[in-house]
């Protein structure tokens, strides 16, 4: 199948982890994904209501574009899968995403998204672990970025608690028990499900939150237009139906 996707051209995807948080036997920790450029049989995929309707259509079509099958998706970290995909709408459908933002057809160019600026050198390569002192109760917790699987986990999770009628959607501490590793170097699964539903003071998840979200490598899905009426705006990158199903597409 490797060399299958080699008889098509190819591009070479920088990450935005660079690499630096995979263990040094993954081909992930190269910093770099190959991927081939989209042909209509990965248009079968993303035109397939089958996988549509699991959800597996993204991780069908990302699994048949990354030339290197010794890289499972399932240990991408979220921000790198963000890069893998943008490049492969780009290779795909062009750089041009035209969205929707306040009543306004905006056309986004992505190729003018960068990577958010995080200094690697300050954590172990090799290593996705990371400590922190809670400001406000002085606890000690290790936490993790999250994986490509991770998320899909929490997400069925959820999926879960809204089948058996949950009354409240519990997506936040859902995901803070996914990426807390540790609490006071206790690393028992019901010790951080404790801390996190009974101990884990609001001010301290935000303080927590903030400086994951600030050391986690990913793409800065912010974006610069001008709009009709002559105004600078900054919004976020919406990532609609339209990203790999654009409606202007033959």
């Amino acid at each position: 199948m490797a060399e299958e996707k080699r008889q098509f051209p190819t591009e070479v995807i920088d990450l935005p982890s660079k690499g630096y948080f995979y263990p040094k036997d993954s081909p992930l920790s190269s910093g770099q994904v190959e991927i081939k450029y989209m042909t209509a049989r990965e248009e079968d995929i993303l035109t397939s209501v089958n996988l549509i309707q699991k959800g597996l259509a993204i991780d069908k079509l990302l699994e048949s574009l990354i030339v290197n099958e010794d890289v499972n998706i399932k240990d991408i970290l979220i921000g790198d899968k963000n890069a893998i995909m943008i490049a492969s709408r780009v290779l795909g459908y062009g750089k041009d995403y035209v969205v929707e933002i306040d009543d306004e057809e905006v056309t986004i160019d992505l190729t003018t998204l960068k990577d958010k600026e995080i200094d690697l050198s300050k954590y172990e390569k090799g290593k996705n672990e990371f400590p922190f002192t809670l400001p406000n109760s002085k606890r000690n917790i290790t936490f993790k970025i999250l994986t490509w699987g991770d998320d899909e986990s929490v997400e069925k999770e959820l999926e879960v608690l809204e089948k058996i009628g949950a009354e409240v959607k519990s997506e936040m501490t859902t995901r803070l028990k996914r990426r807390i590793i540790s609490v006071d170097g206790d690393t028992t699964l019901s010790v951080i499900n404790n801390f996190v539903d009974n101990e884990f003071l609001a001010v301290d998840s935000l303080a927590f939150r903030q400086y994951a979200d600030e050391i986690t490598p990913d793409v800065d899905m912010t974006y610069t237009y001008t709009s009709i009426h002559g105004d600078v705006k900054e919004v976020v990158v919406p990532m609609t139906t339209q990203f790999f199903w654009p409606s202007t597409r033959k």
